[in-house]
């Protein structure tokens, strides 16, 4: 009840501000959950700067780094509903968390109201160079050789790098110890410093690393090879049918945000994420631009919800 009265006065106080002036008539702060140099964080620069020149605005990236992205969504929720401060929010922190943190203290289907989805793509296994596995069987096989001691990164627990490290382990019938960062971009430079010997990483954090043959891909975790490494098997190929985990993120802002804001911020974000120079920017590192309604989103989210909380369940996955 308590909630209740406070999201309803938020949005009293929204409405009063957003009739005072036109929207938006001040700086935006888009949220993310991440440390700089993973995808979320990529995405949401390229986008802001779109947006930014679109409604005139300065659109701030915010990084706002812990828990999977679940100290980045609980911000969001509990902003004032006023189309000032949106999220730029993932997989993880919208679909899984929900599932392995007991008193996740907000319910993305309550709490926030979609945008649009921005952003899906499939990540990528990746080890050291100096491992000696070249393929994700040979991987397999240097794992059940060496049981719980081959360590793999993510950006953080509950998020899709982290899934579909407990799928393959599921599948695959080995004991790999998930190490959890805020971010991809510390992960990746714990892989390449040594300290991880291998990570479930975003093709923007990987693949100038994977050229300069500082790392090696050794599997994509969509149903189709990526189209970034065309040449890079997906797990499915390497003898694991079925296998899948894609990775996407997705807009919101505040539960109670003004219709007529959220429906310029719809406009105005599948625009940007429409223009030739952005999806240029984002096939580059393996993204492809995914815009919709508010209404497409809630669907794809309860869809997601109800898988990722199976894997969750089948996975015993819980945070720490």
């Amino acid at each position: 009840m308590v909630r209740v009265l406070y999201v309803a006065a938020l949005a009293a106080l929204a409405q009063v501000a957003y009739a005072q002036g036109a929207y938006p008539s001040r700086s935006i702060t888009m949220i993310v959950g991440f440390a700089p140099g993973g995808g979320t964080d990529t995405t949401a620069r390229v986008v802001a700067k779109k947006l930014g020149e679109s409604v005139g605005q300065t659109v701030i990236v915010e990084n706002k780094a812990g828990a999977g992205g679940t100290v980045a969504t609980h911000q969001v929720a509990r902003s004032a509903p006023d189309g000032y401060t949106i999220l730029l929010g993932s997989v993880g922190s919208l679909a899984v968390a929900p599932h392995i943190i007991a008193k996740l203290p907000y319910d993305p289907m309550r709490d926030l109201a979609p945008i649009t989805m921005a952003v899906e793509f499939s990540n990528v296994i990746v080890v050291q160079s100096a491992l000696p596995a070249n393929t994700l069987a040979e991987f397999v096989q240097l794992a059940k050789a060496k049981p719980g001691t081959i360590g793999y990164g993510s950006s953080g627990i509950g998020g899709i790098g982290h899934l579909a490290g407990e799928l393959l382990k599921i599948v695959a019938e080995i004991d790999i110890v998930h190490v959890p960062y805020k971010g991809g971009g510390p992960a990746m430079q714990d892989l390449l410093g040594g300290q991880i010997p291998a990570m479930v990483a975003t093709p923007p954090s990987s693949l100038p690393h994977i050229k300069a043959g500082k790392i090696r891909a050794l599997a994509t975790t969509g149903a189709a090879r990526a189209a970034l490494m065309p040449d890079v098997p997906t797990v499915a190929e390497s003898g694991y049918p079925g296998y899948e985990a894609t990775n996407w993120y997705a807009y919101l802002a505040p539960a109670g945000t003004p219709k007529d804001v959220l429906d310029r911020l719809n406009q105005e974000i599948v625009q940007a994420l429409r223009a030739p120079d952005v999806r240029e920017q984002l096939d580059r590192q393996g993204i492809e631009a995914k815009p919709g309604t508010p209404e497409e989103l809630t669907k794809y989210m309860e869809r997601e919800l109800a898988t990722w909380g199976r894997v969750v369940k089948a996975a015993k996955i819980q945070a720490n």
